[in-house]
């Protein structure tokens, strides 16, 4: 059985909170009237739960309106939600203080964290980013690229990575269509998903390699190694560096698990950025230890990158990993 229509009983229990599909509240009439009576020496019978969702509904809106309810709610009732997003919002109003011309909307971009609404978009959009990064919608608007959410129909942790960052959309009024998306993994069914939820889904594996020209976060939550490198690669100079913000991976995570010499032979480019990086940790919660661990908001002050060595920025080199066993990636 799909794990999306799982029906409630079949839940492994309350420590997962994972379960999608949850019954309707007592005193909605249930969707089946007319029930046959039990009889008269039969135990008691209780009503049959009714299906929140309706059957005759296609399976990709069934899964859509599923991934609206839970775990969004859990995340929204949350303290770890609240604490997250705070830390987001100071790092991003950091970031964008620095740009010499920010956008006039963004300070009520920042201030606005009211109203939270997830109704999915019926708008289908399934196109891949420009290669070339140009913008692709009128200044003023944050743009959004998630790398590696994984596979969300049949993976729970994935499910509520996916959650958190549609929450983070509407936290941010990042127009969805301005959110890029991408994993190998993805079915036809998530891709149907993602279009009717209003994302933009990226059909070409760009391992990383997203060149930028306005603010962008980049979510990339337990992705490989050699895509934080790729991506600051594609990105190194002063001016992209500083209009970017990364969840992900600890770099300073990274940094204290890899050997010195194994880290600037595979990953020149986390190596070389540390310096020039402000990382602001995830809040730890029991409940999400498994989503979210070793997971960090990094951004790039201008300061410190100027004040990186001049050599930093000379060598430009494209990564090949040649030595690396475990490369955490998949290639094109």
């Amino acid at each position: 059985m799909h794990p999306f229509l799982c029906p409630p009983s079949l839940a492994t229990g309350p420590q997962d909170g994972l379960l999608l599909l949850r019954t309707l509240p007592a005193e909605r009439p249930p969707r089946h009237t007319g029930a046959p009576p039990a009889q008269p020496d039969s135990p008691f019978t209780p009503p049959v739960a009714p299906d929140p969702f309706p059957s005759a509904w296609p399976p990709c809106r069934r899964v859509t309106a599923a991934l609206s309810l839970s775990p969004r709610e859990e995340l929204l009732s949350s303290p770890f939600w609240a604490c997250s997003q705070r830390a987001i919002q100071e790092s991003l109003s950091k970031c964008l203080e620095q740009g010499e011309k920010t956008p006039g909307s963004m300070s009520e971009v920042l201030c606005s964290f009211e109203n939270l609404q997830l109704e999915p978009s019926h708008q289908s959009v399934m196109k891949p980013s420009s290669p070339s990064g140009e913008p692709a919608h009128k200044s003023g608007h944050l743009r959004c690229v998630c790398y590696g959410i994984g596979s969300f129909s049949s993976c729970v942790i994935s499910r509520y990575q996916l959650a958190f960052l549609l929450l983070l959309l509407e936290k941010l009024q990042i127009p969805k269509s301005q959110c890029y998306i991408f994993d190998p993994l993805f079915s036809e069914l998530e891709i149907s998903v993602l279009n009717d939820l209003g994302v933009t889904v990226v059909l070409e594996n760009e391992e990383g390699k997203h060149h930028i020209h306005e603010f962008t976060i980049f979510y990339m939550i337990h992705c490989g190694k050699a895509l934080y490198n790729n991506l600051l690669w594609s990105n190194w100079s002063v001016d992209a560096l500083s209009k970017m913000i990364i969840i992900g991976n600890s770099f300073k995570g990274i940094e204290e698990r890899l050997l010195a010499r194994i880290l600037e032979r595979d990953y020149l480019y986390i190596a070389k950025i540390l310096k020039g990086t402000e990382e602001a940790a995830f809040p730890i919660h029991p409940q999400y230890m498994d989503i979210f661990n070793d997971t960090s908001i990094h951004w790039f002050p201008l300061q410190k990158l100027k004040e990186l060595p001049p050599e930093a920025w000379q060598f430009q080199e494209e990564p090949m990993y040649p030595e690396c066993d475990d490369l955490e990636i998949i290639r094109k």
